[in-house]
């Protein structure tokens, strides 16, 4: 449900050059695309967009190249409402760009990303205003520099909830394990840290779940959920996949998990239906390319 405050994203916006092809070519070989698009990409810019999508207000709080790429990425987060007066603007870098490969055969993608451009420091965060905000969400990046970030949000507003993304394995993560209220966790981390399954990956975070709720989304497995405070022997919440009649593109389902998980959760809906709603939009994602036009879209589908 959309709401009057503003919902802060702390993260990377990137450049996605996106081909389509056939299906992945094996190494050494030379194909030709199916297609191709380029446009503004990257976790938090595309969790803010869907946000903006389900009606909410967002504002985007990273670091920008001084080139081509940072204007284009501005383009795009202004064209959905976005805010980015806070961004540090950095002389010199680049601006981060994932090359990306989707093939037709599977909708799965493939990414090379490179960055030359510095992380978004603590300093840069001090600004960033808090009173008008009603929920902030930080991708877990740059260990240190987040927990200063979290530290801050909790010292000045103990009452904002605060949900992370843990993606990848990154030296120091498990410092931001403790102090948000919903820990968002991808399935290529849980495997990364020696869990075959989303339960025994669960179970491991027992620790954490004082306070804060862990979602686990598992691909075509569905979805994963522990709510605050749960046993370490309690069974985890589970909502099944929405699988589309093709899966058309995969890239940014995660973003997009991530976007209709908050709207949820700030609607008030218990952990399953936080799930299954994700799951539906998330799957929805999948069967089709790009995110314009997603929200309307799956309204139309009567998916909301």
């Amino acid at each position: 449900m959309p709401t009057d405050g503003v919902i802060l994203g702390v993260g990377i916006a990137t450049v996605d050059i996106v081909n389509r092809v056939a299906e992945y070519p094996p190494e050494d070989a030379e194909v030709r695309t199916l297609g191709q698009r380029i446009g503004r990409g990257g976790n938090l810019g595309n969790t803010l967009t869907v946000l903006s999508q389900l009606g909410h207000r967002g504002r985007w709080v990273g670091t920008l190249a001084d080139d081509a790429g940072a204007a284009l990425i501005l383009a795009d987060l202004h064209r959905h409402g976005i805010d980015t007066a806070y961004a540090t603007h950095c002389q010199g870098g680049a601006t981060p760009t994932s090359y990306i490969c989707v093939s037709q055969a599977s909708g799965s993608r493939t990414i090379v990303h490179h960055r030359d451009l510095p992380e978004l420091h603590a300093e840069g965060f001090e600004a960033v205003p808090l009173a008008d905000v009603v929920w902030v969400h930080f991708e877990g990046r740059n260990p240190p520099e987040t927990a200063r970030m979290i530290a801050r949000v909790r010292r000045e507003c103990p009452e904002l909830p605060i949900s992370v993304e843990i993606e990848k394995p990154r030296p120091g993560i498990e410092a931001l394990f403790d102090g948000p209220d919903v820990l968002i966790f991808s399935r290529a981390y849980a495997l990364a840290s020696g869990a075959p399954t989303a339960l025994g990956f669960l179970q491991r975070q027992a620790g954490h779940r004082a306070t804060a709720s862990c979602l686990l989304p598992w691909a075509e497995a569905g979805a994963f959920a522990l709510a605050p405070g749960a046993a370490g022997t309690d069974e985890p919440i589970h909502a099944p996949a929405h699988h589309p009649r093709t899966v058309v593109d995969s890239l940014a389902a995660g973003d997009v998990f991530n976007a209709a998980a908050i709207d949820a959760l700030l609607a008030g809906l218990p952990l399953a239906g936080v799930l299954a709603r994700a799951n539906r939009l998330a799957g929805f994602k999948c069967g089709r390319e790009g995110l314009d036009g997603l929200i309307t879209d799956a309204r139309a589908a009567g998916l909301l």
